[in-house]
């Protein structure tokens, strides 16, 4: 061994970190300011003018993939990185920058659909490792938009989509978040589902999957932990789902006796 491998053999490895990288068109105005506060409530630090960095984990990754997904969707563009720090910041130095930037609400935007008709009886298909959107978008698609749904978990790289398979909260998906909405809400929206108590279900899991404190309904940190929860005590995601829904069931009806 040569004593530069040796050298590199000996010296600690540093933390893992999530890099976004991106560049944002002059118009819309209010991507940049978008943007910016995403990222901030993401929990991502500013290190050099447009490049972002956190803590790398699979919860993080999703959280830049679908920002990148919507800059993109405006004319940006978007590379996300993992990589290692070595000179010119520490990992104390970022965590000290991460502690420090918060940012608080955003603005809110509507959008008209026309209500979507299926075929009952449908495959739906989403990304395995199911959590807050995905575990109430089953939910929402077994009780009030296909009785008799099929779910199909995937990989979230290299899935082939089969014919009649509905695809959502994944990458190219027929439903999936749209501008500031989270894939639940895009489907109450694209069905007409005009139930006040859907409603708040949607600004909870708003919150919980896009963690940009939109709504700040008093049951979302409650909703979170017990998600939390499922998805800790659970490997599968069927049986996220199938305890997901008991929760969920439970707050629907609590909902519509409060006719929230």
């Amino acid at each position: 061994m040569n004593d530069a491998a040796e050298a590199e053999a000996q010296s600690p490895r540093g933390r893992r970190w999530l890099l976004f990288i991106h560049q944002l068109p002059p118009k819309p105005d209010y991507l940049r300011v978008k943007t910016r506060r995403r990222l901030r409530r993401i929990g991502a630090a500013l290190i050099k003018q447009t490049v972002y960095a956190l803590p790398a984990s699979d919860e993080a990754f999703e959280d830049l993939q679908w920002l990148r997904q919507e800059i993109e969707a405006e004319g940006g563009s978007a590379v996300i990185a993992e990589a290692e720090f070595v000179e010119g910041i520490s990992d104390e130095e970022l965590d000290a920058m991460l502690a420090s930037q918060r940012a608080q609400g955003e603005g809110e935007e509507t959008e008209k659909f026309v209500a979507d008709r299926i075929k009952p009886g449908r495959t739906w298909v989403t990304r395995t490792g199911v959590h807050i959107d995905r575990i109430a978008s089953a939910w929402l698609i077994r009780r009030f938009i296909d009785p008799q749904a099929r779910f199909k978990f995937v990989a979230p790289r290299g899935y082939r989509q089969r014919s009649g398979e509905l695809r959502f909260d994944m990458f190219e998906a027929e439903y999936t978040h749209v501008g500031e909405d989270c894939t639940f809400q895009t489907l109450v929206r694209r069905f007409a589902l005009r139930d006040r108590a859907l409603s708040a279900i949607g600004e909870i899991v708003h919150d919980i999957d896009c963690k940009d404190d939109r709504y700040h309904r008093p049951e979302t940190a409650g909703v979170s932990s017990l998600i939390r929860g499922i998805a800790q005590a659970h490997d599968t995601d069927r049986a996220r789902i199938e305890r997901g829904t008991a929760v969920l069931d439970d707050l629907y009806q609590a909902f519509k006796k409060r006719r929230v």
